[in-house]
């Protein structure tokens, strides 16, 4: 198995998501989307945005790549770290903010549609798809 990068907090990369959600008929439900190249489970989330808070850029985000908009917390839940692998670059640690986003409107079409996929999920269900422990904990402790 390849040796991890060590997590030196200097070159760790500052990221925002969002935690898409609703209110079901069986309680709160996430949306969870793939990534592009791993095509894990994931919140969407991207680099910070000059010109808009974390809050507008986690939402940003979540358009672009669920097709979602909604009412965003200007608050972060709180955050998680990963180690972003890319084909063709080193492997990198992120820090990840991460922002609850009441859904209000789902498009049918959207910027990266082609590219990923989204699915609707229980509580449950969101903490067993995705991979990173602290957003596993987000997620099971998130109340609205």
């Amino acid at each position: 198995m390849a040796e991890l990068p060590p997590r030196d907090e200097q070159a760790e990369r500052r990221q925002v998501a969002a935690l898409p959600w609703r209110r079901g008929s069986g309680g709160i439900e996430f949306l969870l989307v793939t990534s592009r190249e791993t095509r894990r489970w994931v919140t969407p989330k991207g680099g910070r945005m000059a010109g808009k808070t974390d809050a507008e850029a986690a939402a940003q985000e979540a358009l672009e790549e669920a097709g979602i908009e909604g009412v965003t917390d200007e608050a972060p839940l709180g955050t998680f770290r990963y180690l972003k692998v890319l084909k063709r670059r080193a492997p990198r640690w992120c820090v990840v903010s991460v922002y609850a986003l009441e859904v209000t409107a789902e498009h049918p079409d959207w910027q990266e549609r082609d590219e990923r996929e989204r699915l609707w999920v229980s509580r449950d269900e969101a903490v067993r798809r995705v991979d990173e422990p602290e957003l596993k904990a987000l997620i099971a402790g998130f109340e609205p």
